[in-house]
């Protein structure tokens, strides 16, 4: 697609006033406005192998198992974890970076866990305090890389709001108090694989997307009370993506993944728009710059009934109804450009000068895209790198991919690959998406939570 010269820097203009965020608060799953974007430069190089540890502030062990990234509000991190209690901790914990079955995951749900809220604060790393929202036996299985405290909380500096998936939603102040509890159902997921959709948090309201086997549905909380402002139905098996705020020039949309993916009325529930993606699975999370709107899913081809999709969509503001372009034409009247194959699958994508990245969990491939023309930059395998699941952020000047054995490559935007540091924490299988704030990187690995820091601010650079 063609833009003048004129619309090209007023787009950008546009883009740059939007994708920094206004505080340095990671209050919610890839921060204040979801796009993982530091507003504060964040170290380039860290290490912490065999005993050799360069540019970590702190390295502590959150205890027990969990895929949630930890939220940021002014002093303190807020994490949750599932911890066992029984003494045998290692035989609940993820089994192996390649995503096989291992035992029998049957096992996992005979074993009790104490759901919990973890508060650390930010300048030592010490447990400030450790509340159990719940104890039971886990009401469904989950695939032995899956963990029963993958969904990231929010926290919007009165309240910890706590998703444990069929475990229920869990509100708790800031001095772990529980103010309120909601029961959302037990549903079956798909192939017994658990679930790990993440809340979304906007002003007095917290949004949760229940896609699952039996009835799957929208639902949106009151912050302060835990009751049930709105519900809605969704057509859609198990999904994994979760919900993403979109405020744009017209109105604020509250965006879902599936095989359609649609849009919806943050305020009623009511659906806006939607659009038909070719089936395929929807995991990763849609980001959205000013008034364009980047959503896709992951291309499947196993033989199953959801074979299809890999499609990504530019949408911009303004639709209702069906939006989907006819006779399958790559553009239309909300649709800007559409690619094909885009290599979207576990990790949301990244925004860098003027780009799109998408990192994907087989043979560690990135795919760079022009975020104005849907052109693919390039597409490259990362020398060493493992599968892709945790999703990427970066600072600006440059992006940063976390693969599963818990190295970070740190790369510069350009025509080409460019990978300019490799840093290595020792193969500690990560899948959590990290966070930042303050030009520090939070980062959780299967036993670990780490304070990386700029040099200067610890010894990172």
């Amino acid at each position: 697609m063609k833009f003048l010269p004129v619309q090209v820097a007023c787009v950008f203009v546009f883009l740059a006033a939007t994708v920094v965020p206004a505080e340095e608060n990671y209050p919610q799953f890839r921060g204040t406005d979801q796009i993982a974007v530091s507003p504060t430069p964040l170290p380039v190089r860290w290490s912490d192998v065999e005993g050799q540890r360069e540019g970590v502030r702190w390295k502590v062990d959150p205890r027990g198992e969990g895929w949630s990234q930890p939220v940021v509000w002014e002093d303190h991190l807020y994490l949750t974890t599932a911890v066992p209690t029984s003494t045998e901790t290692d035989t609940t914990k993820p089994e192996n970076v390649r995503g096989g079955y291992g035992r029998d995951r049957d096992d996992l749900v005979n074993v009790v866990y104490d759901y919990q809220v973890v508060c650390i604060d930010r300048a030592t790393g010490d447990e400030a305090w450790r509340r159990t929202v719940k104890t039971s036996r886990p009401p469904i299985p989950r695939h032995t890389t899956n963990t029963y405290a993958t969904e990231t909380p929010a926290v919007d500096g009165s309240r910890i709001y706590a998703y444990f998936g069929m475990n229920g939603v869990h509100c708790l102040d800031l001095d772990g108090k529980i103010l309120w509890q909601t029961d959302l159902g037990v549903f079956e997921m798909r192939a017994g694989w658990g679930t790990a959709s993440s809340i979304a948090l906007l002003d007095n309201r917290l949004f949760v997307q229940v896609d699952n086997e039996e009835q799957s549905f929208l639902v949106c909380l009151d912050t302060a009370t835990g009751k049930e402002v709105w519900r809605t139905n969704r057509p859609e098996r198990s999904q994994y993506s979760s919900p993403y705020i979109w405020k744009n020039s017209q109105r604020t949309e509250l965006i879902v993944g599936g095989m359609v993916y649609r849009s919806y009325d943050p305020e009623t529930g009511r659906l806006l728009w939607q659009i038909d993606m070719n089936k395929g699975r929807s995991s990763a999370t849609p980001i959205a710059l000013g008034d364009r709107l980047f959503i896709g899913n992951e291309l499947r081809n196993r033989g199953g009934s959801d074979d299809g999709g890999g499609r990504l969509y530019c949408i911009v503001p303004g639709g209702q109804g069906d939006i989907t372009p006819p006779n399958d034409a790559t553009t239309g009247d909300f649709v800007r450009w559409r690619m094909d194959e885009s290599g979207i699958q576990m990790a949301s994508p990244i925004y860098c000068q003027e780009k799109l990245f998408f990192f994907q969990r087989n043979a560690g491939v990135v795919t760079c895209v022009d975020a104005l023309s849907g052109e693919k930059v390039f597409k490259s395998r990362v020398r060493g790198a493992r599968a892709f699941w945790a999703s990427p952020w970066t600072d600006g000047r440059h992006v940063y991919a976390l693969d599963s054995s818990g190295n970070t490559h740190v790369i510069k935007p350009g025509e080409s690959l460019d990978v300019i540091a490799v840093n290595e924490l020792g193969d500690q299988m990560s899948w959590a998406t990290p966070a930042f704030a303050d030009g520090q990187i939070y980062l959780r690995t299967i036993d670990h939570l780490y304070s990386i820091a700029r040099r200067g601010d610890g010894d990172g650079s």
